[in-house]
Order: C-alpha cells, then structure tokens, then sequence
C-alpha cells in the first residue's frame, strides 16, 4: 500500500496480522500472474494502481462518503440492483469471496462440503481481513443457491446489517412477480437506511450511470473478437472484477480509455498474444478476487481466453436497463426486467444459459470452451453436463473442470488444460 493505513484498518476492527498475510499473498500472486504479462496495454496501470491500493485509497473513499452521510451497501451477488442503491445515495460494493481464509473456524459453521465461495465469505468475516465488509452500512445476502441461502442463517449471527433478498427459481409470471415485489421491498428498505425517497430523476441518474459502466465493459468484451487478441484475458477478467469495487463514473471512464488503445491496437494488428493463438471461452460459476487459478492456468499454456459467460463477466453486464420511464414505477418495472434477464444457473429450466454460451462462442470466435465448476456448487456442477452436451452438437469442443481455490491440483489442471489446448490446436 503507498500509505500506511493501519490505523484505518484498526478502527474497522481487523486482525492487523492476518490482514497484513492476506495482502501480502494478493501482493504477490499478482505480480506473479498480472506484472509478468508481456505486452499488455498502458492503460492497464490504472487497474494496476486499483489493485495496489484495494485495500487502502478506496476503502479511505467510503469511509470519507460515510462521513458525509452516505451509506454503504455490501453485496454478494449480481441480481442486487446498484440502480436502486444509487437512487437512494448510498454507494454499492462486491464483498470479497475469492480466496480460503480461517477455513478451520469457518468449518465450526458450516459443512466441509461447502462451496468455496461460500466459505470464503465466512473466512474474510471471521478472520477480520475484509474491509468492505467491515465498512458496509448494509450486507445484502440473496436466496440464489440453497448453500447460500442456508448458510445466511449463521451468517446472521456474525453480522448485526444482513439483509435477505429472495430470488426466483422459476422464469415465469409469477417468477417476475416474486422479483418485482423483493425489489420494491429492497427500495423501501434502501430508502430507510439512507433516509432518502428515490425520485424519478434520481433512478434516471443511477440507470444511465450503471448503462455506462455495463456498456464500457461490454464495448471492452467486444474488442476481444478480434485476432489477434489486443488484450489478455486476465487483464479484461481483472477490469470486470474491479467493476464491482470502483467509483462508477471513474470506472467507465478507465475501461474507456483501455478501448480507445485496444482499438488503435487492432488497427495495428498488435495483439496481447500472437495471430492464431487458440482461444478459449470460460464459463460457469464467478471468479471474486484473488481467484485467478485458472484463467492463469490457461493463458500459461499458450492459449488466451477471449470471453467470461460468467457473474464477472458478460453474465453480469451484457444487457442495459431501458432508461426511457418518466416515473420511480415505470424505471423499477425496467430494473426488474433488466435482471429478470439474468440466465443464473439457479433458474430452471434454463436454456437461455445455453443459448448464451453458444452464442458468445461464435461472437468471440472461441476454438473451445472451458466449463468452470467449484466444488459443491450444484447449480453450476448440474448444468456443465448439458452445456457439453449442446457444445457437442455444435461442434464446439469443452472442457469441464470442478475445482476450487486451494493450489493442490494446480498441476492436474494445468496438464488437463495444456492437453484441451492441444486438441484444439
């Protein structure tokens, strides 16, 4: 960190020393799979002064909106509406859930056969490492898989600000009812907290600054169809995981500027890895920060991942919210249709998903795909067999890998995933 910050961390209440381990092994993981990147574009250093500083310059930025009135939301998942946040002057935050952590004490709450990233939520909170968290005026846990929504009830007792958001499971009428009433439920609830009513010019506001974000990070994606590729897919993966820490406005304003150098980039025909490098599209469950296994993995063996069909990633940003209402109701009805779109693994049946991944395989011009499960996630782990089978149809060789954030298996994947790129070579 360029300042010292341990005075700010002590009053959030952190454990100073495993605090200082956490960064420490994030200092070094990304110098080891980011900084040692050949050819990456210039405008990648303002990601790289986020990452430096994830801990300190921004977490110091809440707590200065905190001292201003604003409140803090945290969240753990995608179908929480920023939108909503926003309207209501409070700034909404990813909650950290990408690396083991205190899994010992963590594993006096909840079963060994847990998901990892749900495991990880628990670590950072029993451990005391995660700022974010510890800054947040409000933590918002969904109902999407039921290991989440069992585990929020021993969350609840490690936190005195969770609030539960049902979700749908169904893509139904009554499936968008359900959401329609837990949105307005959360817009009470957010309005409550801040003390302030959201306004029809205020929910504009907040849609449009949330279109830009998404449609940065889009207009970044896009630039990835081309070969060869103008950037890695580790460094587009980070700007989408930063996507859920940063300032909106100065975030779009940085992806922008990477697409501006991309694109004089692929007018160059400079690329991030050489013409006719096999390219791969990653799919299945969300990769939080620091959990960069596999797309290091991949890109290490010779091959560059040119799409996310993920939470972080396209699962997450590709749609925007119709902006044209003149009312709160009529804004929140395109919010709820906005999200409804979301093809989460929770939903059954859930073609849309499948539709996707062959869709985005074609647009990104993928020679195959990689399916990404964590271990115990039954959604994900449940529909890799299906995506195989309809990439089957279609020619488009995957590869399914079931895994989590430990490095015990870094060398099985890595042979099972060099081989998967020689096949496809």
């Amino acid at each position: 960190m360029g300042e010292d910050y341990k005075s700010m961390w002590m009053e959030l209440g952190l454990d100073l020393d495993g605090h200082d381990a956490l960064l420490n092994v994030l200092a070094q993981a990304y110098n080891d799979i980011f900084l040692s990147q050949k050819d990456r574009p210039e405008t990648m250093s303002y990601f790289d002064f986020v990452m430096s500083e994830v801990h300190g310059l921004r977490i110091r930025e809440l707590l200065e909106e905190k001292k201003t009135g604003r409140k803090i939301i945290g969240s753990y998942c995608v179908f929480v509406p920023e939108e909503i946040a926003l309207a209501a002057n409070a700034t909404l935050i990813g909650l950290c859930s990408g690396a083991d952590f205190a899994t010992d004490e963590v594993e006096k709450l909840l079963p060994r056969n847990t998901c990892a990233l749900i495991k990880s939520s628990f670590g950072f909170k029993l451990g005391k490492v995660c700022p974010y968290l510890e800054s947040a005026d409000m933590i918002v846990g969904e109902n999407t898989c039921d290991g989440k929504k069992k585990s929020y009830e021993s969350f609840k007792s490690l936190v005195d600000n969770l609030y539960i958001m049902d979700l749908p499971q169904v893509k139904s009428e009554q499936g968008r009812e359900l959401l329609k009433n837990e949105y307005f439920r959360f817009k009470k609830a957010v309005e409550e907290l801040t003390g302030v009513t959201i306004t029809a010019d205020s929910l504009k506001d907040a849609i449009r600054t949330v279109n830009a974000k998404r449609a940065a990070v889009h207009r970044l994606s896009l630039l990835r169809r081309h070969d060869p590729a103008p950037i890695s897919g580790l460094d587009a993966l980070l700007a989408n995981q930063i996507f859920f820490y940063d300032n909106p406005a100065r975030f779009t304003q940085s992806v922008n500027a990477i697409c501006e150098e991309l694109e004089k980039r692929v007018q160059k025909k400079d690329g991030a890895f050489p013409a006719k490098t096999v390219r791969i599209l990653l799919s299945g469950c969300p990769q939080a920060v620091p959990n960069w296994k596999l797309p290091a993995i991949v890109e290490q063996s010779g091959a560059v991942i040119v799409g996310e069909e993920s939470c972080v990633g396209e699962r997450g940003c590709r749609n925007l919210t119709d902006d044209s209402g003149n009312s709160v109701d009529e804004m929140m009805e395109a919010i709820i249709d906005r999200y409804f779109k979301i093809d989460c693994a929770i939903f059954t049946p859930n073609g849309e998903r499948i539709d996707h991944i062959k869709e985005m395989s074609k647009t990104y011009r993928a020679d195959g795909v990689i399916h990404y499960g964590l271990q115990f996630c039954q959604p994900y782990l449940m529909e890799a067999i299906p995506v195989e089978r309809a990439l089957e149809k279609e020619s488009i060789p995957c590869l399914r890998i079931e895994t989590d954030y430990s490095m015990e298996d870094a060398g099985q994947l890595t042979t099972r995933v060099e081989a998967f790129i020689e096949q496809l070579r």
